[in-house]
């Protein structure tokens, strides 16, 4: 069986391009989404360029949910030695009218879901007997991404950043615990506005930056994703920011 890379929340941007640039690779895609159907055409494209994928429905937020899916592809299709955490979970709306069940949801898909599968993923990589080296060897990598929200709140994104900031402490907690048996855990700040049909069609001045370099290109984070995964012990990152060269800091 070969490793696994397994990205939760292969949209049609981030998480897509991750699971592309993987598969090229040689990595097994295993992604998922709240629904199948939403990420055939990705499996189909990964499929065509000669990788192998596999599609999974599942709700990150769901403890049994998590806990199955790790141990399905764990025992049915390869170990698991990426794990890409993109749920985005961005939702603005008024600290006035913010009500406590989608504040609750938004921290959910932020915050709880990257602890479901970070720490089912960890208990997999953690017990890896083939790698067990007096603990020197590189046992997995672990991708947290975040955004602009992680490090600051803003009007309209209280809950947006409540979740983002819980998940970036939870991935420096982690990395301070896992890093010495041998796991990466990283943590990614995308700070701007990323190629996406929303952005073209809701900011179409922005958009109009694209050639420029004005917006992210998700092929380009995915390319970042895989440098992380690639660097060596001694000189590993746990946080980068990706950023357009003209977005201010």
């Amino acid at each position: 069986m070969s490793n696994v890379c397994l990205v939760i929340g292969a949209g049609d941007a981030t998480g897509g391009a991750v699971a592309r640039r993987f598969a090229r690779e040689g990595y097994t895609v295993c992604a998922t989404r709240r629904t199948l159907d939403k990420l055939e055409p990705l499996l189909a494209q990964i499929r065509q360029g000669g990788g192998v994928a596999h599609g999974f429905g599942s709700d990150a937020r769901n403890e049994d949910d998590v806990i199955a899916l790790v141990e399905h592809i764990e025992a049915n299709i390869g170990p698991i030695e990426v794990m890409v955490f993109n749920i985005g979970a961005n939702s603005p709306n008024s600290i006035l009218t913010e009500t406590a069940r989608r504040y609750t949801k938004m921290w959910e898909m932020a915050c709880l879901a990257g602890f479901l599968t970070g720490r089912e993923v960890a208990k997999r990589m953690v017990s890896r007997e083939e790698l067990a080296v007096s603990g020197k060897a590189h046992k997995g990598t672990i991708i947290f991404t975040g955004a602009s929200a992680s490090l600051r709140g803003s009007a309209h994104f209280a809950g947006f950043s409540g979740g983002k900031m819980a998940l970036r402490s939870l991935a420096q907690s982690m990395a301070r615990e896992l890093g010495p048996m041998g796991i990466h855990v990283a943590h990614t700040i995308i700070d701007g506005a990323i190629d996406t049909e929303f952005i073209r069609t809701q900011f179409p001045q922005r958009y109009a930056l694209k050639d420029e370099g004005g917006i992210l290109n998700p092929d380009h984070i995915a390319d970042a994703y895989w440098m992380l995964h690639q660097q060596p012990r001694d000189a590993w990152t746990h946080e980068l920011d990706l950023r357009p060269y003209m977005e201010k800091f």
